[in-house]
């Protein structure tokens, strides 16, 4: 692959002491030589009922046992060992909502409220193995409903609450879940969510659902469905203030949860991921990267719907024994200065947030950060997707008042935890703008070739890893053929992770997006494929290209390509009933920026759709060879078609 010129090759220093890196390439050797040992040593950390019997069991490559013949409970490791502590009435979480609400829950009170909502679970007779599905928005019923299903033994599967209803019932019917937790509503932007609404039409097409137990957020009127519907509140009067669930014993290898995550063949892939290795990833990738202490208000800004949300809003920082910010709503509702105020009323010290954040806020200006005291924050982060080096300098600069280190994190739902990035905790190295740095010690990440092999310093390339990790995902739920061939079918036993990467001179990876048809939307996956569904669905699209068009905002939003039944005709009305149709059947953040009606697509003579030539016409770009094209002449009009859009309405 052709050479990259990097963004930028300036370096921040931050540990005077010893800033070559000496102590990270140190412990990256000692994790890479020894694993096994290595990660004995770290999974001391985590309370064990009963030790494991090997490290890494890979007798079946590439189906990998972390810590196999392991028990322990996550819940456990998250809430009890701590009330036995100092920890006890320690602040587990703050919490605050959209319309202002601030709610508060010591270790203890979480413990509470967990150990009831797990009786109320067993009295519904879910058991080990059984599968619980999760459509909340961020309140902090939704961490306690994760932690009492993992202390019931159950696995719980997420649903971002900005879904719609159809999302939803293909998720549930894929794992099999018994129980939904839902909501009579949320507040976005200062109106109701009718997210019960959504979880209703949805049930009408969910045959394993026997419980629903719904939160009251919004207190509107809604339908309760006699024998099946109860309030959240009303379940746990009746489990009684005393109640007590011993956290199951489970084995390492035991599936923790299922977390749908968008792929290049349309359906959601449920990502499993097990109880032992992802537990020990957790808590180290946390205390590696940022170095959280006691006093620490530690702020993932993340939605608990995706695996940020999951690992560090949840498993890691209680793990740790920290304390973490939640919050309800968006950054800019009901003012722009909505996070400084926060970070100001609450003493926040370590922010975690995405690229489109920063650059949202880059574009409301300074004088609505300046307006507040955010002097209590000591470090950065960011997470989600690559970030370019104009808004890393805005976010050192006026965020960081050029005195705090940014930990630029490369990971994925896949990976459970930190793969790339600054380690604040261990080696804190020189910073480059736009890269997320080294691998986390035993990661073993390479760039290649085409061919599978590693390309010279410089050189864009596929991003792959060369050996197993504790927090890696198990398989797909139900499905272990397409596990392999997703991950490991490109090149035998080598994580293939689909993102095209840069190691420079240094050895600093730089990341540059996905490499298959994974939009990057916001932070959030999204496959071209499941919008191009949700388009020929509607009865006037027979047949849909969706690409990805770079924005300034959100990093990435959809454009599609489209092609219309006989019978219909091109319409301002129509493209509007298109979004909207999305909007519906997949949910707000996969909403087409544009769509462009053409008559025919280009592809070639077996009928594939060409999606480098629709890539270049949206970025200008030569269309380069147009020899394997059924129908060159579909190219002209298409370009044709778009310069009329953009003269109308440039973006």
């Amino acid at each position: 692959m052709s050479e990259t010129n990097l963004p930028v090759n300036e370096k921040f220093i931050f540990n005077k002491q010893d800033s070559s890196g000496e102590k990270l390439h140190e412990e990256r050797e000692k994790s890479i030589k020894n694993p096994q040992d290595y990660w004995a040593e770290k999974a001391e950390a985590i309370d064990w009922f009963k030790k494991w019997d090997k490290v890494l069991d890979d007798s079946n490559e590439p189906f990998y046992k972390w810590f196999a013949g392991g028990i322990l409970n996550i819940s456990h490791n998250t809430l009890d060992r701590h009330i036995t502590t100092q920890r006890k009435n320690k602040l587990a979480y703050i919490w605050e909502g959209e319309m202002g609400e601030i709610k508060t829950y010591t270790y203890y009170q979480l413990y509470r409220e967990v150990n009831k909502l797990s009786k109320i679970f067993k009295n519904y007779g879910l058991k080990k193995g059984d599968r619980v599905a999760v459509y909340l928005p961020v309140i902090p019923e939704l961490p306690i409903t994760l932690l009492a299903t993992a202390r019931i033994g159950g696995i719980h599967t997420v649903i971002f609450s900005g879904f719609s209803a159809e999302a939803l019932a293909d998720r549930i019917n894929d794992c099999g879940a018994k129980v939904l937790v839902t909501a009579d509503g949320s507040f976005r932007r200062g109106k109701i969510v009718q997210i019960k609404k959504n979880a209703d039409r949805a049930l009408e097409k969910t045959p394993t659902i026997e419980k629903v137990i719904v939160v009251k957020r919004t207190c509107q009127e809604i339908d309760m469905k006699e024998g099946r519907d109860v309030w959240y509140t009303d379940a746990l009067v009746a489990a009684g203030g005393n109640a007590y669930v011993p956290p199951e014993p489970m084995q390492a290898t035991d599936p923790l949860f299922i977390l749908y995550t968008s792929g290049t063949t349309g359906k959601p892939k449920g990502v499993q991921h097990g109880i032992g290795g992802y537990s020990v990833w957790a808590h180290w990738t946390l205390k590696w990267g940022f170095n959280p202490v006691d006093e620490d208000i530690w702020w993932c800004t993340a939605d608990i719907g995706w695996i940020t949300g999951h690992t560090y809003n949840v498993y890691a920082p209680l793990s740790l024994g920290i304390t973490s910010l939640l919050f309800e709503g968006t950054p800019d509702f009901p003012a722009k200065d909505r996070w400084w105020e926060m970070i100001e009323r609450h003493g926040v010290t370590i922010l975690y947030t995405t690229p489109t954040a920063v650059r949202m806020f880059m574009k409301f200006g300074e004088e609505w950060i300046n307006k507040h005291d955010i002097s209590t924050l000591r470090i950065l982060g960011t997470v989600g997707e690559p970030i370019n080096p104009e808004a890393w300098k805005w976010y050192f600069k006026v965020i960081g008042k050029e005195k705090m280190p940014i930990i630029d994190t490369w990971w994925q739902t896949e990976t459970g935890g930190f793969m790339i990035a600054p380690l604040a905790g261990i080696d804190l190295v020189p910073l480059k703008p736009g890269s997320a740095t080294y691998p986390l010690p035993s990661i073993q990440a390479e760039v290649y070739d085409d061919k599978g092999q590693p390309v010279t310093a410089g050189n864009k390339g596929f991003l792959v890893i060369k050996s197993p990790w504790p927090g890696m995902l198990q398989t797909l739920w139900k499905d272990p053929e397409r596990f392999k061939q997703t991950y490991f079918g490109r090149w035998e036993n080598l994580y293939y992770t689909g993102d095209y990467a840069v190691k420079d001179k240094d050895g600093y990876f730089w990341l540059l997006g996905r490499a298959d048809e994974v939009l990057k939307v916001a932070g959030h996956r999204l496959g071209t494929v499941e919008i191009e569904s949700a388009l020929v669905s509607h009865p006037s699209v027979s047949e849909a290209a969706v690409m990805g068009k770079e924005d300034a905002v959100k990093g990435e939003v959809p454009v599609a390509f489209i092609v219309l039944r006989s019978g219909f005709e091109p319409s301002d009305e129509l493209r509007t009933q298109l979004i909207k149709h999305v909007r519906t059947t997949i949910g707000p953040i996969a909403t087409p920026d544009e769509v462009i009606i053409v008559n025919k697509l280009p592809k070639t003579r077996s009928g594939k759709i060409v999606r480098r030539i629709l890539r270049a016409i949206l970025v200008s770009a030569e269309i380069g060879d147009m020899s394997t094209l059924e129908d060159a002449s579909a190219v002209d009009e298409i370009k044709t078609i778009y310069a009329e859009i953009k003269k109308k309405s440039p973006k």
